[in-house]
């Protein structure tokens, strides 16, 4: 479909010219001698991008843009000037035009400009696009459970995000996000970012452990040219970049000692020096930080900071591992399971109830991604639409597999009932001790005293 040009120019041979050119190189173009007239084709043949005089009879061009862009927000303006000093220019742009002519017009460099803009709006529409699906899939609604331990984390963060309306920005707490690998603390992160009140700015993440760190000192706050060898240039760190919005710090257990300190004074003081700066400049970034790490032995084995890691966590979120949640397992796998079919064009897959059992009974030392991982193998090597118990390549064989110390899994049943096998075996083993079975099943001893009420088990059963 080709894209619309509205010429507002007062020279009617320059607009004529400009107008056969363009129409030639495939586009569809209106023209207007006057500002007003301009308006009225705005509204009426809603072009995808604007050139405008800057001397217009009865309105300066000014003015003109200034009222283009309060009627058309969206729209690329090109100013056109047969005075092209580079104070128009500032102003200009300045007041929101993309860019300038300067008369006479190049034609050549007409359409360069045109198609550059044009394409500057699809990428600001495609970013626009995947920051809303970014957030819609990443609020806390967007959480994937309804188990006992996520309900528990969901109602704790819905908590702390109603605790935050009532916050300025800038005092909206560091959040301590702790878990085994592959549990989702990236997911917990953006959930509490894009349903937040930051949803709109920045959420920036990094991986402490991924980078080595001499390099991550320069990636998280940045460096002045001439700070060291390879600074050629000046360089603002993540921590300027999410300005307004997250900063999500992945594996926080990992970070150099050093820079656990700039991290402390960051959060205490709201301010950050690139490298090779003079002076601190202020900052309004949100920490979440994450860690599968015990912390706590860290900092006693000297190995993390004391005060960062009480700064840090003055809210902690703890996600369970994937066996600790029962049901979601087989909601996980639904989920990855479509979004997979979908991705390599195989609809209409499903799980048999053997595969269901298969999956309930495996310990998942990956968590959620081991299971996602697992569902796009399966996708892409299910001989049928139904997903059999032996197409998940789980490598258990035989009708039942350990699932801990002396308890095993059946074959056949339903869920439910596998479960309720489960905890009895472990709490008659254990001598109806919950610590003991909690143990033997690892699990915690909350999940598991919810469950024995959830199957009505007692210990004269």
């Amino acid at each position: 479909m080709a894209r619309g040009v509205l010429i507002i120019e007062d020279e009617a041979t320059l607009a004529k010219n400009m107008c056969i050119y363009l129409v030639r190189t495939g586009f569809d173009v209106v023209t207007a001698e006057t500002a007003e007239q301009g308006f009225a084709e705005l509204e009426s043949f809603k072009p995808d991008i604007v050139l405008l005089d800057f001397r217009l009879p009865g309105m300066d061009g000014m003015e003109a843009l200034a009222r283009l862009r309060d009627r058309a927000p969206g729209i690329p303006v090109i100013m056109i000037t047969g005075h092209g000093t580079v104070e128009l220019a500032v102003e200009a742009m300045k007041a929101g035009a993309y860019d300038f002519l300067v008369k006479p017009v190049s034609l050549a460099k007409l359409r360069l400009l045109v198609e550059r803009a044009l394409g500057a709006e699809r990428r600001e529409q495609a970013l626009s696009y995947y920051q809303k699906r970014e957030a819609a899939a990443g609020n806390v609604d967007g959480m994937v459970g309804d188990s006992e331990p996520m309900r528990r984390l969901k109602a704790r963060l819905a908590q702390l995000l109603e605790v935050e309306k009532g916050l300025r920005d800038a005092d909206a707490p560091a959040v301590l996000i702790v878990g085994e690998t592959g549990t989702g603390k990236e997911v917990a992160a953006r959930a509490l970012h894009f349903s937040g009140p930051r949803r709109e700015q920045p959420f920036v993440e990094i991986n402490c452990a991924a980078i080595p760190s001499q390099l991550l000192e320069s990636e998280l706050f940045g460096h002045e040219k001439g700070a060291f060898t390879d600074a050629k240039e000046r360089k603002p760190g993540l921590v300027e970049t999410a300005s307004g919005g997250t900063l999500f710090l992945d594996e926080i257990g990992d970070l150099d000692l050093g820079l656990q300190a700039k991290l402390l004074k960051l959060l205490e003081e709201k301010t950050v020096r690139r490298l090779g700066a003079l002076r601190d400049q202020k900052v309004d970034v949100r920490i979440v930080a994450a860690t599968h790490r015990p912390l706590p032995e860290l900092v006693a084995q000297g190995r993390f900071r004391a005060d960062l890691y009480y700064r840090l966590r003055i809210v902690e979120l703890s996600l369970p591992p994937l066996r600790d949640r029962g049901d979601d397992i087989i909601l996980l796998a639904r989920r990855f399971l479509g979004v997979q079919a979908a991705r390599y064009g195989r609809g209409g897959l499903s799980l048999s109830p053997q595969a269901e059992r298969r999956l309930l009974a495996h310990r998942w030392p990956g968590n959620v991604r081991e299971l996602r991982n697992l569902m796009e193998q399966a996708v892409l090597l299910a001989p049928g639409p139904v997903l059999e118990a032996e197409d998940l390549h789980l490598g258990i064989t035989g009708p039942e597999r350990e699932a801990g110390p002396g308890v095993s899994v059946p074959a056949g049943g339903s869920l439910e009932d596998i479960e309720r096998g489960l905890l009895h075996d472990a709490l008659v083993k254990s001598g109806w001790n919950v610590t003991q079975a909690a143990r033997s099943l690892g699990i915690s001893r909350d999940t598991l005293r919810y469950r024995i009420e959830k199957h009505g088990l007692s210990a004269r059963d």
